[in-house]
């Protein structure tokens, strides 16, 4: 059968894209330099301590959610597996950079599956293109089906602490 609309090649190079950690670690300089207002508010920065080394770990995310001014949604595209989740489940303290708001201090929590099932689902209405394309990158990266009904995608919420200082 044939894919007209290329999703399943999308897919695939997507996920490829994901694997490549030069690539994918590149926008971590421009935040670093205060520049990650170029992104606007649909990626951000996430700071958090390595479980094991203690050391301080960055990595650029996709904000799938922004319910609150103090709210950001995340999901973690290579599952459970990926080390920025497994040093959250870990220590949720971190902090992240976003439109206006640099190292801000936050905390993690991972969502319940209703909540994370209404976080995807909002997301494919609000960005219909981009959740089909996000879909096809996500199954082809975890290698199972992604549903917004009963996901085992992990999607985690960042609580911007907006009562403490952001010196870092």
């Amino acid at each position: 059968m044939s894919d007209p609309t290329g999703t399943t090649a999308i897919g695939r190079y997507g996920a490829a894209l994901l694997r490549n950690r030069a690539l994918m670690r590149a926008p971590i300089w421009l935040y670093r330099a205060r520049l990650g207002f170029l992104f606007g508010s649909r990626l951000l920065m996430l700071e958090h301590l390595g479980r094991k080394s203690g050391a301080v770990r960055r990595v650029v995310l996709e904000v799938i959610g922004h319910p609150a001014p103090d709210v950001y949604v995340i999901a973690s595209g290579f599952g459970s597996q990926a080390q920025w989740y497994r040093n959250l489940m870990a220590n949720p303290q971190v902090r992240v950079s976003v439109a206006g708001h640099h190292s801000s201090p936050a905390t993690a929590r991972r969502l319940p599956t209703g909540e994370a099932d209404a976080a995807l689902t909002a997301y494919a209405r609000k960005h219909p293109r981009a959740w089909a394309k996000f879909k096809n990158v996500l199954e082809n990266t975890l290698g199972t089906a992604i549903s917004e009904q009963d996901t085992a995608l992990p999607v985690l919420e960042l609580r911007l602490d907006t009562t403490s200082p952001t010196p870092r």
